[in-house]
């Protein structure tokens, strides 16, 4: 790529000692170099702060700051955001992993296309790393209606141009804050374009805040009429297609847990 320009990782952290290491190192063994990643800690009380300094002393790329209060997700990505110099932002979850092309292929797919926002499929990894056999497809590019009826786009896998779609304020929900912030972006007129392959590993935890379904819909909920100023039955109609698009998920998630247990099993 003749011009290189830089991307700014956007990456907030709590509590994440057991696979911060690997996601920095995803980003580290990417095969596009200019890039800086951003790392605001949300005040944990783990060794994640530990482990962040002792790898950001070997890599000046890396810039981080420790916050001195927990206040949350969305005010944590806000902070990442007002470190970022690049023209590009990628977004990615401290548990996430990325494929080592994923940059190169993002920004190619962008800048020949003149895009501000892209998206890609991305594949499913328990929590120790290991495949789980599922692929979360980006099968068709999403407007604003769209994304209310299918909000299938990963976190992990998002690049923004800044120059196309301006600066980025994310708003303040617990769990759904990137929603908001697609959705902020998408009713300005823009559309997300699919990559319609995984340039993302999204790690299933048990006990992350996106694995509790209750909490994850409930915010959501909030977006469509808080965030969108949504009618009752209209955000009822978008909320019903999400729940269903879900149970579809969620059966296929047991069936990929159970395809990979059948497979150790018979190792």
């Amino acid at each position: 790529m003749e011009n290189q320009p830089l991307v700014s990782v956007i990456m907030p952290c709590y509590n994440m000692e057991k696979f911060i290491a690997y996601t920095i190192q995803s980003v580290q063994g990417q095969t596009y170099p200019h890039w800086e990643l951003l790392i605001v800690d949300d005040a944990s009380t783990d060794k994640t702060a530990e482990i962040v300094k002792n790898i950001q002393n070997q890599d000046d790329r890396i810039h981080f700051i420790i916050k001195s209060k927990h206040s949350g997700i969305a005010d944590t990505r806000n902070q990442c955001l007002n470190m970022a110099k690049g023209r590009f932002l990628a977004f990615l979850d401290a548990d996430d992993l990325w494929h080592p092309e994923k940059l190169e292929q993002q920004l190619q797919f962008m800048t020949e296309r003149n895009i501000g926002f892209s998206y890609s499929s991305y594949d499913c990894v328990d929590e120790a790393g290991k495949s789980l056999e599922k692929i979360v497809k980006a099968a068709r590019n999403l407007n604003y209606e769209a994304y209310l009826r299918n909000t299938i786009i990963g976190c992990s896998t998002v690049m923004i141009d800044k120059t196309i779609v301006g600066e980025i304020i994310v708003p303040n929900f617990r769990t759904s804050e990137d929603t908001a912030t697609w959705l902020n972006i998408l009713k300005k007129g823009f559309f997300a374009y699919a990559i319609d392959h995984p340039l993302t590993s999204y790690r299933i935890r048990q006990h992350s805040a996106s694995s509790n379904k209750l909490k994850a819909s409930s915010d959501l909920w909030r977006v469509y009429r808080q965030n969108e100023k949504l009618p009752f039955f209209k955000a009822l109609a978008y909320f019903s297609s999400y729940a269903f698009r879900l149970a579809i998920c969620r059966t296929a998630s047991r069936r990929a847990k159970a395809r990979q247990r059948g497979l150790q099993q018979s190792s």
